[in-house]
């Protein structure tokens, strides 16, 4: 049976399949290490075969929107249905949806089986990020549970999902976050961390100063190195 969003899917698909560049495939694979083939179909090339697939085959209601954005997350065969679903999770026509707080078990799935900066970075500051303002009394303690996950993905989740956020930002979310990490050795957390901090310097930088030096024995060279590269000279930022 041909529903709305099984019809949305196919129409990916076949889209993503007449832009493949079989020559940009393999280089495309080999930069992101991923295991999961590509087309072939860079970004700009993406989004002119999808945006009008999107717009043809608009979806009723939540429950076809997340059908269509599992189905085409679990039964890529190319990572670029992957690439897909991230856009059709974030396509303004479902905001309703997609900020929902029951959405972050949708989100938690994708990030999971992702398992790759690639797609888990879009996801936490695009998608996680905007659930968390909107309804932080439901989202904050999800967020703050996978701060403290045995997931390598989850706690990097839970460490960049503010970014953008300015005023908005739970700095003790922010935190507790970062602290529950900090001592970890994994570099997308390392990274993670000075990305997180950097950001939100821009905000407000004397509160990173004093985050990095309270913290300056648990932050690894390169947290702190990101997290003060534009407030502070560089033989401060590189010591230790």
């Amino acid at each position: 049976m041909v529903t709305a969003h099984t019809a949305l899917v196919a129409a990916v698909r076949t889209a993503l399949r007449a832009a493949a560049d079989p020559a940009a495939a393999e280089p495309m694979r080999a930069y992101m290490k991923s295991a999961m083939p590509f087309l072939g179909v860079k970004k700009p090339a993406r989004t002119a075969a999808l945006k009008p697939v999107f717009a043809a085959h608009r979806l009723p209601d939540d429950d076809g929107w997340r059908a269509a954005v599992l189905a085409l997350w679990d039964g890529a065969e190319f990572r670029e249905e992957r690439y897909a679903a991230i856009t059709l999770a974030q396509l303004k026509p479902y905001a309703a949806y997609a900020t929902r707080p029951g959405t972050l078990g949708l989100y938690d799935h994708l990030i999971v089986t992702g398992a790759w900066w690639d797609l888990v970075d879009e996801l936490a500051i695009r998608s996680v990020g905007p659930v968390l303002r909107a309804h932080p009394a439901d989202a904050t303690p999800v967020v703050r549970g996978w701060a403290h996950d045995a997931d390598l993905w989850r706690r990097r989740t839970a460490i960049i999902c503010q970014l953008g956020a300015k005023a908005g930002t739970d700095v003790d979310l922010l935190a507790e976050a970062i602290e529950a990490n900090a001592n970890d050795k994994e570099f997308f957390l390392r990274k993670g961390i000075g990305w997180a901090l950097r950001e939100h310097a821009k905000r407000d930088p004397g509160w990173v100063r004093a985050f990095v030096a309270a913290h300056e024995a648990d932050l690894s060279p390169l947290s702190r190195r990101e997290a003060l590269r534009n407030i502070d000279p560089p033989s401060i930022v590189t010591r230790g």
